[in-house]
């Protein structure tokens, strides 16, 4: 017998009879002989028998298996995505495989195929920063497979998607700075070929006219790692262009940006407030804990998954698509407080 998985016709050959009879017998067919089937059945528990559920899958043209791009397992807000997912998914009877881009665009597009190979019944996108050719993506679409994004979306493809309110969250954040007294408030972007670097940029303008605050653009840099944050302060210091308000794209960002300030001896918050997006887990073990946005990530990974099992058994597949918005809460703690 050769190594690896047990199958039908392994124990066929061990009982002396037709593979066709080891397969009903499992299924409990009347036509099998209740001895018969108990004789098969002790065999396959004897022999840890596992069925071939993707050859099932192929047989009836389901999988029961959805697959999912991220950007970065191991970013807290896409953990919270996971678990939604996984919440949703499980409860529905499938399984997921989940693919990690690590914000490359080979990785993602190489995703995609390995996930249309294993013929997974929907795919669950959130888009790599270095994503500018969505062709994979329209691939996706016109093989039939349906298709959600969460959080960062392809533009100009049609399918359903749940987002941030990027442009308001990013705004409440900026206009709470402002609140408590500061005047020149940078912000550490996100790349702009990417939506959600766009949007909360411009929540950022916005919450700046709205404060009757001048746009400086010697405070608007784009930074959106714990590095680059480093990096971006120690420049604003050597230039003398020292904000007094930092308001980060994620929370790594004004991680990052508090440890170059508090390095340099300078303090957080009494002379430079810090604002992140996302509310991870660090922003309540950093000192000071950390002002940030709570995107709500397990309740947007539940939604996607629901929405892309809707379009999976949805008998007309061509109802239009949706758009769920999640909406973000500021949370308010230490390194943003008035001096």
């Amino acid at each position: 017998m050769h190594s690896g998985h047990v199958t039908i016709k392994d124990m066929a050959r061990i009982l002396g009879v037709a593979p066709s009879t080891v397969s009903r017998a499992l299924q409990g067919h009347p036509d099998i002989s209740a001895e018969t089937r108990r004789v098969v059945r002790e065999l396959a528990e004897k022999m840890k028998y596992q069925p071939n559920i993707v050859a099932q899958g192929l047989k009836f043209r389901r999988s029961n298996t959805i697959g999912v791009i991220i950007p970065e397992i191991v970013h807290y807000f896409f953990s919270q995505v996971i678990s939604g997912i996984e919440d949703v998914a499980y409860n529905a009877g499938y399984t997921v495989i989940f693919c990690q881009s690590n914000e490359k665009y080979d990785r993602e597009a190489g995703n995609v195929k390995a996930l249309m190979a294993h013929r997974v019944e929907g795919i669950l996108v959130s888009v790599s920063k270095e994503t500018s050719d969505f062709q994979h993506l329209r691939d996706v679409r016109e093989n039939g497979i349906p298709l959600v994004f969460f959080d960062r979306v392809a533009p100009g493809i049609p399918a359903d998607q749940v987002v941030t309110n990027d442009r308001e969250a990013a705004c409440m954040a900026t206009l709470h700075l402002a609140g408590q007294g500061r005047k020149k408030i940078a912000h550490f972007a996100a790349p702009q070929n990417l939506l959600i670097g766009r949007e909360r940029r411009q929540g950022y303008l916005e919450a700046l006219a709205r404060a009757g605050l001048p746009f400086d653009p010697t405070l608007y840099t784009e930074a959106d790692s714990f590095e680059k944050a480093q990096r971006e302060v120690h420049r604003l210091i050597a230039e003398g262009h020292l904000p007094d308000a930092i308001f980060g794209t994620n929370d790594l960002t004004a991680i990052g940006a508090m440890k170059a300030l508090i390095s340099a001896g300078i303090s957080v918050p009494g002379r430079v407030a810090v604002a992140g997006f996302s509310d991870s887990r660090f922003a309540e073990v950093t000192e000071p804990t950390l002002t940030s946005v709570d995107q709500h990530g397990f309740e947007m990974g539940t939604l996607a998954t629901q929405l892309l099992l809707k379009r999976i058994h949805a008998e007309e597949k061509e109802y239009p698509f949706e758009t769920r918005i999640v909406k973000a809460d500021l949370v308010i703690r230490n390194s943003s407080m008035a001096p």
